[in-house]
C-alpha cells in the first residue's frame, strides 16, 4: 500500500535528474509567511508557468509573465479549505505522437497535507548518505474559503528533498482532475512512425565551428541497415551555435540507396571552405544501435560528418548526387 501512494505522491512531484530542472525547496526555513493572493482563477491563469520541465527547442510558445507570490509559512489567519496543483504531463497524441500538456489537479481532504506542510524542515548536511536524484516540488496552492490562495514552503528532510510525510501526504486526498490543455507537440505521429526524434541538432555546424572535426580519409562501409531521419533547421537558427532542426521525414533507408551513400561517404574529396549553414540536414543511424552516427548537409555547404562511437568525428564533402539519394523514403 505504501508502495502504491508513494508512486502517486511522486508522479504528482515530478522527477529529474541531478542538476536540471528547478525547485520550489531548499535548505533551512522558510523567511516568513506566504503572500496572500485575492482570488484564485485556475492554473492557466495563474501558474501558466507551473511545471515547465518540458521544454522544447524551436516549438516551444512562451507563457505569460505573472508574477509568482512569495512562497512561505501558512498565516494562522489563513484557513485552508483545498489544495491545487499545476503541472505539466506529456502524454500520447490522439493521432498518434506525443504532446505536453497542462494540468490542474484539486482535493480538498486536506487535513494530512497541512500538518505535513507545517512540519519545519530539517538541517541538511552530516553523514546522511543522500541519493544524487532531486525531486521536484509540485506548483502546490492551497485556498481558503473566500477564494484566496498562498504558495506554501514545502519542508525538506536532511537531504534538501521533501520530507517523506509530505509525499505520504500528498499521496491521501483524492486528486480530481478539473482542467487540462495541450501546450505543445513533443513528437508527431510522422516521426514517432519513423523511429526518429522530433528533434535533433546539426551536428555538423556544431563539429565544424567548434574545430574538433578532422578531414577524413575514407570509411569502411557500415555493416547493418541505417535509419534516416531529416531534419528543417528554422531561419532563426540557422546560424546559432546549436541548431536544432524539426523533423520532416525518415524512415530506415532501403538497401540499394545505402549502398550509393556509404559510397559516397566514403570519398576523399577536400572539404570546401564554406560557412554557410545548411537549411536541411540528415542523420543516419544505424537500426541495431552498433556504429557510427553520420550526419549530412541536404544543402548550404553540402559537407558530411561521421562520429564513430570512440575518437574523434571526421568530416567530409558530399554533393547533389548525395543529397538525393538522402531524399524521402
Amino acid at each position: 500500500m505504501r508502495s502504491s501512494r508513494t508512486a502517486l505522491a511522486v508522479a504528482l512531484l515530478g522527477m529529474a535528474l541531478s542538476g536540471c530542472g528547478g525547485t520550489d525547496i531548499g535548505p533551512g526555513e522558510a523567511d516568513g509567511p506566504a503572500q496572500i493572493v485575492d482570488g484564485w482563477t485556475s492554473c492557466a491563469k495563474d501558474a501558466p508557468r507551473a511545471g515547465e520541465t518540458f521544454a522544447v527547442p524551436n516549438t516551444q510558445t512562451p507563457a505569460p509573465a505573472v508574477k509568482e507570490p512569495a512562497i512561505g509559512r501558512i498565516d494562522p489567519a489563513f484557513t485552508p479549505v483545498a489544495a491545487v496543483i499545476c503541472g505539466r504531463e506529456i502524454r500520447p497524441g490522439p493521432n498518434g505522437g506525443q504532446e505536453q500538456i497542462a494540468t490542474e489537479r484539486r482535493a480538498e481532504q486536506i487535513a494530512p497535507l497541512l500538518s505535513a506542510l507545517r512540519l519545519p524542515s530539517e538541517q541538511t548536511g552530516g553523514e546522511v548518505a543522500c541519493t544524487l536524484d532531486m525531486v521536484i516540488p509540485p506548483w502546490l496552492a492551497l485556498l481558503d474559503d473566500r477564494g484566496r490562495w498562498l504558495r506554501p514552503h514545502i519542508p525538506t528532510d536532511s537531504c534538501g528533498k521533501p520530507r517523506a510525510e509530505v509525499i505520504d501526504a500528498l499521496a491521501g486526498p483524492q486528486w480530481t482532475t478539473v482542467d487540462t490543455r495541450t501546450i505543445r507537440q513533443i513528437e508527431s505521429a510522422a516521426a514517432e512512425t519513423a523511429g526518429c526524434a522530433q528533434q535533433w541538432t546539426d551536428m555538423v555546424w556544431v563539429e565544424t565551428r567548434n574545430g574538433s572535426a578532422r578531414p577524413g580519409s575514407g570509411l569502411p562501409p557500415a555493416a547493418g541497415p541505417l535509419r534516416l531521419c531529416v531534419y528543417q533547421v528554422p531561419a532563426s537558427l540557422q546560424e546559432g551555435d546549436k541548431p536544432a532542426g524539426d523533423f520532416v521525414y525518415g524512415g530506415p533507408l532501403p538497401a540499394e540507396r545505402q549502398a550509393g551513400v556509404l559510397r559516397a561517404l566514403s570519398n576523399r574529396r577536400a572539404v570546401a571552405d564554406c560557412d554557410i549553414p545548411a537549411t536541411r540536414f540528415a542523420v543516419l543511424r544505424p537500426l541495431d544501435g552498433a556504429g557510427p552516427d553520420r550526419y549530412v548537409e541536404l544543402d548550404g555547404c553540402r559537407r558530411f560528418l561521421v562520429a564513430p562511437t570512440t575518437g574523434g568525428a571526421q568530416l567530409g564533402q558530399g554533393d547533389d548526387a548525395l543529397a538525393a539519394l538522402l531524399g524521402p523514403v
